[in-house]
């Protein structure tokens, strides 16, 4: 409709201007805006082609032409409108130097009456090849609204310009404008206009190779005035060249993907930080599939790039342009999902500040201290955003969106941490953009990471025994007894914490007193096994236990002093610190608040799900919640003997009743006092603890809550399958032996418990590692021929020690045997 009503709206205004420049003819005409009134000022051509338009839109009188003027001079005022450019005819489309909505319809109206679409290529080759050109198109200056459509509005700026142009694209270029960039939102180009633009374009199949070879020639210039100019610096509005190719939605296409893509993506990741700051905050406003359309282009970029390349130790991923640039312009895509998600940038717990030294460390001597600087990272586009992953609390894309599996199968992680940790300002390390890997990859950065201040804090050992004379001391090792196992950690554990703190920092090495075994890994899984089992224990009442979730949580009534807790806690980071799954059951809200963030409503869901909807029934109360409820600010709960105790949310609160107009205030400072008040000396201390281990580590910068979680707890989905597949055979026995195929039978016939006993009697543990059981490398080697013996283990090595049984029954019955009665029998 837009652009078939051209043709109507163009003749009007021809008559308008005919009006205004030579008359209607009648010597007695009284039109005002007829040249042939007396009264009537001359316009000159520009002038009187800005008020025809004017006249157009209020429906102004329009002269009957007298007789002798209906047939004289008509070809001549034609040719005086095209000079204008009220629509400009096929020879004068080569002065348009900038695209209005308006003026793709007029092109496209008259390609399509030609039959030849040439022009219309030319025109998006040219103004899509040039920043100046692409800067200065579709601003929002220009009225391109429906309802305005059939009004060639680029005559306003005309008349504005006090120009002389020659065709309607030179007509009264715009402006650089002032658009107040502090807010990002104010950006000058209409967006909306620009998705009308490329509905109608890319039904042209011609049109494609001319933006795609437009995008070639135009990103070289974009990168050295980005780089070398600080063009942006100068003139915000540079940022208008990416908001409009980033609407082509055909961007993800092949044709794009070889060059275009790639060189655009160079040129967006020089921008500064304030100019990505502003276009992510921006998409942050977009719709859902914009959005969405805009991540899976960068993420087909990735991929295609990936699968067309090999990479290896000499031919790093890093080390390619399109897959490094790409995946900068995803960071502006994934903190826009957060930012147009649910966000809490607020409820962050306190962080304590650690007393800066004055003196030298031995790492800093040795010129290690980039490898062990302390503080966590802190992304730059973060900072300028105000807003952290941490912070999201539903983003509008899921964060595993953002992983690309192509990417993670081909970085090398080694390498990775190199430039992550060393080499960062020149080498692109992926960990600088963590959302884009995998769990299981970032666990392989976070492990080197602690091999390499394990190794580190083995060599300062060696150095000090040198200088002191003393014996080397290469481990942090706990001797502990079994029926002490908890007195004996505590006070080892404490006392490394106050003498030596930096020793937390050594492979754990662990020994059972009165008992033979070298700690591979195997002894430490169950010291970590034993220890939690005791503090969970509901008997010694460190936590609670609810039933219906099965998980633990801080009891704020406990008599167990500071230091049980913050042992909790170097127990949790130990785990991680060596490689241990452990079987702890926490709400994720623990893992949240160790991150830094407080616990809020949302979060009593899983640790306490009965308030919860108590909660949530309140809030949607729509009967008199004053009379009905008989609510205060005065809230009571058991204590740890089942005495009731009370506790006022804000200052006289059992006076202050609870209504419609004050339900939410008191939902929030219930669940304040619930997860963060009531437990915060006991979470306080835990905290301590976890970070005594994981201060220096990179945990917080690479991980969310719910991935620190399966770090230290391992993944809770036991695929069998995948174990078999993985298991490696020694001694004898192979996939095919007999016994191994009966094993296998007969460990697929089991339950979920009895699977995850066979688990914990061969690997310490009963959860898969990060990654699943496809990861975990179990050995099962022969121990001799048939024999009436149980099956034994080393858990160190997850090796199964399996003599070859007559039969798949005897097998079966002596597995089960093993796996129920032989914890801390058998394994070594």
């Amino acid at each position: 409709m837009f652009c078939r009503n051209r043709a109507a709206a163009k003749h009007l205004i021809e008559r308008y201007f005919r009006q205004l420049t030579e008359g209607c003819g009648n010597g007695a005409c009284t039109n005002e805006f007829c040249a042939s009134c007396s009264d009537f000022q001359p316009l000159d051509n520009n002038a009187a082609a800005a008020k025809a338009l004017e006249l157009f839109k209020i429906n102004a009188k329009l002269c009957t032409p007298h007789p002798s003027k209906k047939d004289s001079g008509a070809n001549d005022k034609d040719r005086k409108m095209s000079d204008v450019d009220i629509c400009p005819t096929k020879e004068d489309f080569s002065d348009v130097h900038y695209l209005t909505e308006n003026t793709v319809c007029m092109l496209l109206s008259s390609c399509e009456e030609a039959g030849d679409y040439s022009a219309l290529v030319r025109v998006i080759g040219r103004v899509f090849s040039n920043t100046e050109s692409l800067m200065k198109s579709f601003r929002k200056d220009e009225p391109n609204s429906e309802e305005n459509s059939l009004e060639p509005t680029d005559l306003d700026k005309e008349s504005q310009s006090e120009q002389n142009p020659e065709s309607l694209g030179a007509a009264a270029l715009p402006e650089e404008s002032h658009h107040n960039t502090d807010n990002p939102l104010e950006v000058s180009v209409d967006i909306e206009a620009v998705r009308r633009v490329y509905d109608k374009l890319l039904t042209v199949d011609q049109v494609e190779a001319a933006l795609v070879n437009a995008i070639i020639y135009l990103t070289p210039n974009m990168e050295l005035d980005l780089e070398y100019l600080d063009v942006y610096e100068t003139n915000p509005d540079y940022l208008n060249i990416f908001i409009i190719v980033m609407e082509n939605t055909n961007l993800h296409s092949p044709e794009y993907l070889e060059v275009a893509l790639p060189q655009f993506c160079k040129a967006m990741s020089k921008l500064p930080v304030k100019a990505l700051a502003r276009l992510s905050k921006l998409w942050s406003t977009y719709e859902l599939p914009h959005i969405r359309r805009m991540m899976e282009t960068f993420q087909q970029l990735i991929t295609f790039t990936v699968v067309s390349n090999e990479y290896d130790g000499e031919n790093l991923v890093n080390d390619d342009e399109t897959v490094v640039a790409a995946t900068q312009c995803l960071k502006i895509v994934f903190y826009a999902s957060i930012q147009g998600g649910d966000v809490d940038v607020e409820h962050n717990e306190e962080e304590e500040e650690e007393s800066e030294s004055d003196e030298l460390t031995l790492h800093e001597l040795l010129g290690e201290e980039r490898l062990y600087r302390k503080g966590p990272r802190v992304d730059p586009l973060e900072k300028e955003l105000g807003v952290r992953a941490l912070d999201s609390v539903n983003p509008l894309i899921s964060f595993d969106d953002f992983i690309n599996e192509s990417l993670n199968e081909v970085v090398e992680m080694d390498k990775d941490f190199t430039f992550f940790k060393i080499n960062a300002e020149s080498k692109f390390s992926f960990q600088t953009c963590p959302f884009i890997l995998s769990v299981i990859t970032k666990s392989q950065g976070l492990y080197y990471d602690n091999r390499i201040r394990m190794y580190s804090e083995r060599r300062l050992t060696a150095l000090y025994s040198m200088v002191q004379g003393q014996q080397p001391n290469p481990y942090l090792k706990l001797k502990v007894r079994r029926d002490h196992i908890i007195d004996d950690a505590l006070v080892r554990l404490e006392m490394i914490s106050m003498e030596n703190p930096s020793d937390l920092k050594k492979q754990l090495f662990v020994e059972f007193e009165g008992e033979q075994g070298v700690d591979e890994g195997g002894v430490s899984k169950e010291f970590f096994q034993l220890v939690l089992e005791e503090i969970f224990n509901p008997d010694i009442g460190m936590f609670t236990y609810d039933d219906e979730t099965k998980l633990f949580w801080f009891n704020s009534s406990s008599l167990e002093n500071e230091a049980q807790y913050t042992l909790v806690g170097l127990v949790l980071g130990l785990a991680i610190y060596n490689n241990c799954i452990l079987d702890v059951h926490f709400p994720m809200v623990v893992y949240r608040k160790l991150m830094g963030k407080k616990g809020t409503a949302s979060d009593l869901s899983d640790s306490h799900p009965a308030l919860y909807q108590s909660l949530k029934s309140l809030l949607e109360y729509t009967g008199n919640v004053k009379e009905d409820m008989m609510l205060t600010f005065q809230i009571s709960h058991t204590d740890l003997f089942g005495n009731p105790v009370l506790y006022d949310l804000k200052e006289q609160g059992e006076q202050i009743p609870v209504t419609k107009e004050n339900r939410q205030e008191f939902v929030d400072l219930y669940a304040e006092y619930m997860l963060n008040k009531s437990v915060e000396t006991q979470f306080k201390a835990f905290k301590k603890g976890f970070l005594m281990v994981t201060n220096e580590s990179p945990l917080k910068y690479l991980f969310r809550p719910e991935e620190v979680e399966l770090l230290i707890c391992g993944s809770r989905k036991l695929d069998f399958e995948a174990l078999e597949k993985s298991t490696e055979y020694d001694g004898g026995y192979s996939k095919d032996s007999q016994i191994i195929k009966d094993f296998w039978e007969t460990i697929h016939s089991f339950g979920e418990e009895q699977k995850r006993l066979f688990l914990q009697f061969t690997t310490g543990t009963d959860r898969a590692p990060v990654g699943g059981l496809g990861k975990l490398k179990m050995i099962i080697a022969k121990n001799g021929s048939d024999t009436d013996r149980l099956p034994t283990s080393h858990t160190c090595f997850n090796a199964l020690l399996l003599p070859e049984y007559s039969s798949k029954e005897k097998l079966r019955e002596r597995l089960l045997k093993a796996i129920t009665y032989a914890k801390g029998f058998g394994m070594l």
